[in-house]
C-alpha cells in the first residue's frame, strides 16, 4: 500500500548492509522495527515512549505491518530496547488514540486499515519531509520567474519578482494534494538545474523542502503554516478530476532558514477524502506543580 522511498543519494556500506539484514527478516517472514536502545552509561531520553511510538508510527506507515502482520508485544519490545513495558505501553496507547492500530485481547497489535486515505503526523520539519517516504511527486508546471506580489508580500521581499511552479502529490496511484511553491528569485536560480521541479512530467519521491535542503546555505529549521477551507480554484481543478469550487483542505505552510529568512511558500489544496491532516498537542507544564517524567 506504501512504499518507502528510495533514497536519492548512495547508501553508505553500514545502513546497505543494515538494509539487506531487515530485507531478508522480511522475506523470512520476521518484521524488526529499528533498534532505539539507548547505549550503556547514558540518560535514558524522560520521552522514550514518543520515540518508540515514532518508530512504530513510520514503520506501519511504510506498510512493514500491512496484511494482518501481527506488532512486537510488549515483552518482545521491553526486551529488545531495555525499556519498560509501562514505556512500551504507553507508546502502543498513542498509536490507538492515534487510530493507526487496534489490539485484539488474547492475539496482538495490528496496523488498522487507512481506507484509501492518506494519513500522517507532522511535529517537525523532518516529518513533512517524510512526504517523500510514501508518496510520489509529479511536477505539472516547471520552475519559472513570476510577479506575484502577494507570495513576495510573504516572503518578506522587496521586489514582486518570485519563482513559481506547480505540482501534485500521488498515493497509490490517487491525487490528493495540488500544491504551488513560490521562492525567492535567488534560491530560484539555485533550484534551476534540479530535475523535479524543471521537467514537466517527472514523477518522483521528493519534497521542495527537502530538494531546498540539498542547495541552500543555511537549513530549513522552521515553518509555520494556515490551515482554512477554500473552494478548488478552476486553474488547477483538472489536478483531482472534480468540479471546479469543490470544497478542499488549504494549508499555507511558509518555511524559514536558520537565520529566519523566508526560503519557501508552499500552497496547498487537499481532497478532504483522500487526505487526513493530525497533530498532536502537548501542554507546558504549569509552574509549582510536580514535573512528570517517564519511567524506564
Amino acid at each position: 500500500m506504501v512504499t518507502p522511498a528510495a533514497a536519492s543519494t548512495q547508501l553508505d556500506p553500514v545502513r546497505h548492509a543494515r538494509q539487506h539484514v531487515e530485507d531478508s527478516q522480511l522475506r523470512r517472514g520476521a518484521v524488526a522495527v529499528p533498534s532505539s536502545r539507548t547505549p550503556a552509561g547514558h540518560p535514558r531520553s524522560p520521552v522514550a515512549y514518543r520515540s518508540l511510538a515514532d518508530e512504530l508510527r513510520e514503520a506501519i506507515l511504510a506498510d512493514r505491518f500491512a496484511g494482518g502482520v501481527k506488532l512486537p508485544t510488549e515483552e518482545e519490545l521491553s526486551r529488545e530496547r531495555g525499556l519498560s513495558r509501562q514505556t512500551v505501553r504507553r507508546a502502543y496507547q498513542d498509536l490507538v488514540s492515534e487510530g493507526l492500530v487496534y489490539r485484539v485481547p488474547g492475539r496482538g497489535t495490528f496496523a488498522s486499515a487507512r481506507a484509501g486515505r492518506y494519513l500522517r503526523q507532522f511535529g517537525s520539519i523532518e516529518e513533512l519531509m517524510g512526504f517523500a517516504i510514501d508518496t510520489e511527486f509529479e511536477l505539472l508546471v516547471p520552475l519559472h520567474e513570476a510577479v506575484d506580489a502577494a507570495a513576495a508580500r510573504r516572503l518578506g521581499l522587496d521586489t514582486d519578482q518570485v519563482t513559481t511552479a506547480a505540482f501534485r502529490r500521488i498515493h497509490e496511484g490517487t491525487a490528493f494534494c495540488s500544491t504551488r511553491v513560490f521562492l525567492p528569485a535567488d534560491l530560484g536560480e539555485l533550484m534551476s538545474g534540479t530535475p523535479e521541479l524543471t521537467e514537466p512530467g517527472v514523477i518522483r519521491r521528493a519534497t521542495v523542502v527537502g530538494l531546498l535542503d540539498r542547495v541552500a546555505e543555511q537549513p530549513v529549521t522552521e515553518a509555520e503554516q494556515v490551515i482554512t477551507v477554500a473552494p478548488l480554484p478552476a486553474e488547477i481543478a483538472g489536478h483531482f478530476g472534480v468540479p471546479p469550487a469543490t470544497p478542499m483542505l488549504r494549508i499555507d505552510r511558509t518555511y524559514f532558514d536558520a537565520t529566519g529568512r523566508a526560503v519557501e511558500l508552499a500552497v496547498n489544496h487537499y481532497l478532504p477524502e483522500h487526505y487526513s491532516y493530525r497533530v498532536r498537542l502537548y501542554r507546558t507544564p504549569v509552574a509549582g506543580s510536580p514535573e512528570r517524567r517517564e519511567t524506564t
